[in-house]
C-alpha cells in the first residue's frame, strides 16, 4: 500500500494530550528520533505503523491520513501565481511534486517567499517595516491555529473549571462572571464611558476592569472572559505561546489564546458539542443558547476538535466588504489563499448583497471536490446614534459529505449538479479559463487579445 506522509497531524495530535515524543514513540515501537523525522515529514509512515498510531490516539486511521499535504499545495500555487514567478512556468503538476516528494524543501520555499514580500528582515525595523512584520506575525498565527487543529486541551481545561465554579455560585453567567473575577482576583468591573474605538482597559492600579457601555451585551461578556483568561489561563496560554517565534507573535498570540479562552468559558465544550448535534449546527439558534454572537458561534464550531467528542470539520473565512480577508482557518480541506482575496463566486462575498440572512452554496473546486458552505453578512457597530459601522461577512463550510449534518441543506439536493457552483481559490491559480468573472489570467498561461471576439472576460482567451 502506498505510504502516506502525516506528519503535521501526528505531531498535533501527541501536543494536544501533553504526549512526549518519546512517550508515543515507546507506546508504537519506534525510536524518538524516527518519530521526529516521521512528524516533520521527513520519513513516511507505512499503514502498519499508521494504524498503530492511529488506535493509541482512538481514532479513525483516515483522520490521521488527512495530511498537510493539500493546504502545502494550495500555498504553493498561490505563491507562484505571484508576477515575480511569471517567467518560471511551473505547472500544477510540477507544484504537487514538489509538495508530496520535498514538503520540507517546499515550506522553505515559502518561508522564502514571505520574507521577500516583507523586505530585508535583517534591517532594522523602521515604520514603512512594522506593517509588513505584522503581516508576518498574523500569517504565523493562522498557521499556528492550524497546526493545531484550532484546538487546545489545556486552555479548554481550564476553562471548564473555572465555568463550574460560576455556574456553582450563581444562576447568571453574566454576573456570575463578574463575581469571579471579583473573588479570585480583586478586580471590579464597570461599564464606563471609554475613549472612541476602545472597547474595554484594565486599570492595573485600580484593578478595575472598564467596558465600555456602547458594546453589544453579547460583546461585553466576551471582554470580560477575555480579561479573565489573560489572569487564569495565564500559565497554559504561556506554555503555548512559547511555540512561537520572537517579533509580535507571541503576543498577538497570547491575544487570540485568551478570545478562545473566553468562547471556551461562554459555550463549554461539553453542553456546545452536544447542542451542535440537537440543533444540527444552527448558528443563530446556538447564539440564543449561549448568549453569544453569529460571529462567536461560527467561531466555536471550529474548534470541536476533542478525541471522541469530535465536531464536522469546518473551514471559516472572515472578510470585510472590500474583499480583504481578515480571518481563515480549514479543517475541511478547501485552501483559503494567504496572499490575496479569495474567488468572487464565494458565497463569503455574495453574502453582502443580502445582509444579515443566511447564504447556502454548494461549492467545486477545480480539483472536483464539493464543499458545503453557508455564509451571512452582517455590521458591527456601537450602541450610539449615527456609529460608524463596520461591515463583514463569515463563511462557514465543509466537505458535502457533512452537510446533512447542517440544518442549512435542508430542502437542499445535494446530488444536484444544477446546484453546484463551480469556485476557485484565486485566479492567478484558478485553471477555470470559461469564467466570466476572472480578473487576472493564470499564472501558467499567456495573454492573448482576439480582437474579432469579445468573451465575457478578457482573459477568457488564452494560450
Amino acid at each position: 500500500m502506498e505510504e502516506l506522509q502525516i506528519g503535521g497531524r501526528i505531531g498535533r495530535l501527541r501536543r494536544q494530550r501533553s504526549i512526549s515524543q518519546a512517550d508515543l514513540a515507546a507506546a508504537i515501537g519506534i525510536s524518538g528520533s524516527y518519530l521526529n523525522l516521521i512528524e516533520h515529514n521527513r520519513r513516511k509512515i507505512t499503514v502498519p505503523l499508521l494504524l498503530k498510531v492511529a488506535g493509541y490516539f482512538g481514532v479513525e486511521p483516515g483522520e490521521l491520513a488527512d495530511s498537510d499535504e493539500g493546504r502545502l499545495v494550495g500555498d504553493l500555487m498561490e505563491m507562484f501565481g505571484d508576477d515575480v514567478f511569471a517567467d518560471s512556468d511551473m505547472t500544477n503538476v510540477e507544484v504537487r511534486d514538489l509538495a508530496h516528494a520535498n514538503p520540507a524543501a517546499a515550506r522553505a520555499v515559502l518561508t522564502l517567499y514571505a520574507r521577500f514580500r516583507a523586505g530585508n528582515r535583517s534591517a532594522p525595523v523602521n515604520r514603512e517595516d512594522e506593517h509588513e512584520h505584522f503581516h508576518l506575525a498574523t500569517d504565523r498565527i493562522a498557521d499556528f491555529l492550524q497546526e493545531h487543529s484550532n484546538h487546545f486541551a489545556g486552555v479548554e481545561e481550564a476553562a471548564e473549571r473555572i465555568r463550574a465554579d460560576i455556574d456553582s455560585s450563581a444562576d447568571d453567567f453574566a454576573y456570575g462572571l463578574r463575581v469571579y473575577l471579583f473573588n479570585v482576583f480583586g478586580t471590579e468591573t464597570k461599564l464606563a464611558s471609554l475613549p472612541h474605538g476602545i472597547a474595554r482597559t484594565y486599570d492595573r492600579a485600580r484593578n478595575q476592569l472598564l467596558i465600555s457601555d456602547i458594546v453589544p451585551a453579547e460583546s461585553a461578556t466576551f471582554l470580560i472572559a477575555h480579561q479573565l483568561g489573560q489572569m487564569a489561563a495565564n500559565a497554559e496560554i504561556g506554555a503555548l505561546v512559547a511555540e512561537l517565534p520572537e517579533g509580535d507573535a507571541p503576543a498577538l498570540g497570547r491575544n487570540v489564546l485568551a478570545a478562545y479562552f473566553a468562547a471556551a468559558l461562554i459555550m463549554p465544550y461539553g453542553p456546545f458539542h452536544r447542542a451542535c448535534r440537537d440543533y444540527r449546527y444552527d448558528i443563530e439558534r446556538l447564539g440564543r443558547r449561549f448568549g453569544a454572537s453569529f460571529e462567536q458561534v461560527a467561531h466555536r464550531m471550529t474548534t470541536l476538535q476533542r478525541p471522541g467528542a469530535l465536531g464536522i470539520p469546518l473551514h471559516l473565512v472572515r472578510t470585510d466588504i472590500a474583499g480583504n480577508i481578515s480571518k481563515r482557518f480549514s479543517l475541511s480541506g478547501i485552501h483559503i489563499p494567504r496572499h490575496s482575496g479569495a474567488c468572487p463566486r464565494w458565497n463569503v462575498y455574495t453574502a453582502f448583497l443580502s445582509p444579515e440572512r443566511i447564504n447556502v452554496q454548494i461549492s467545486q473546486m477545480p480539483d472536483g471536490e464539493r464543499y458545503f458552505c453557508v455564509a451571512r453578512a452582517f455590521s458591527k457597530g456601537d450602541y450610539r446614534h449615527n456609529a460608524p459601522l463596520r461591515h463583514f461577512s463569515i463563511g462557514l463550510g465543509c466537505s458535502i459529505l457533512h452537510a446533512k449534518e447542517m440544518i442549512y441543506s435542508d430542502g437542499i439536493d445535494l446530488n444536484n449538479p444544477g446546484q453546484i457552483v463551480p469556485v476557485g481559490v484565486g485566479c492567478r491559480i484558478c485553471p477555470r479559463m470559461e469564467c466570466g468573472q476572472r480578473a487576472h489570467p493564470p499564472a501558467d498561461h499567456r495573454f492573448r487579445l482576439d480582437e474579432a471576439m469579445r468573451p465575457e472576460s478578457i482573459y477568457g482567451k488564452m494560450i
